[in-house]
């Protein structure tokens, strides 16, 4: 069972994370600050590491950092929980070697659907240059979209939101993670223009199209067969 470290100092937030992490699969521990969780590395290596900016002792910047430096924990998953309002941090973490983040606040199933796609990116699924899904495949290195074999033309747009979908597949991407992945962090458009390219999308995949389904109120999942 993946063992995931959570470095957060409210400890009504750790405890909501923990819960529905374990109730998900993983092994879970919990620190409230940069000491403890430190300590505790020398004892274990986790499969990933979720850690807020904010801390007692240390912010989670110098935490990246220092992870980021070390031999026996350069290579872990890190997650990130920013604040909504705090873009610099976001781009800091990813630029000192986060792997992703998390905007608070979050809900419970945005967290568990980032945990799991970065777990099986980690694991090396990512490093795939063909993803495949039911009759739909994508040749990244070729950026080739086919269906049933035959050629998909797509914007640039349209191809990294299938991209993203696919990589994700089996697990439902929430409106505003994918508006962030597909258009940035700083997009400030309409929420419509995700609804728009998924419609452009689904007619261009014909039959595949069906793949991408609506999860009410929250965001879209691909299935991973027509």
């Amino acid at each position: 069972m993946p063992m995931i470290y959570i470095v957060e100092d409210d400890e009504n937030i750790r405890e909501i994370e923990m819960f529905a992490l374990k109730n998900s699969g993983f092994e879970v521990q919990g620190f409230g600050d940069a000491a403890s969780f430190f300590q505790r590395l020398k004892e274990r290596i986790p499969a990933l590491v979720m850690v807020d900016v904010m801390l007692p002792d240390e912010d989670g910047l110098s935490i990246v950092r220092k992870l980021r430096t070390r031999q026996e924990t350069k290579r872990i998953p890190i997650i990130m929980a920013t604040a909504k309002t705090s873009e610099i941090d976001k781009v800091k973490g990813l630029d000192m070697g986060a792997d992703d983040y998390v905007t608070k606040p979050f809900g419970v199933m945005e967290l568990i659907s980032r945990v799991k796609a970065l777990m099986r990116r980690a694991n090396g699924m990512e490093e795939d240059r063909i993803l495949q899904a039911g009759s739909l495949r994508i040749d990244d290195e070729k950026r080739l979209v086919t269906v049933e074999d035959r050629p998909c033309e797509l914007t640039y747009k349209e191809y990294e939101l299938l991209k993203l979908l696919m990589l994700n597949a089996g697990i439902v991407s929430p409106r505003d993670v994918i508006l962030d992945r597909v258009w940035g962090i700083d997009f400030e458009g309409e929420s419509r223009t995700l609804d728009m390219h998924i419609k452009t999308l689904r007619q261009k995949l014909g039959s595949a199209g069906a793949m991408i389904r609506t999860v009410r109120n929250v965001g879209y999942m691909l299935t991973d067969a027509d």
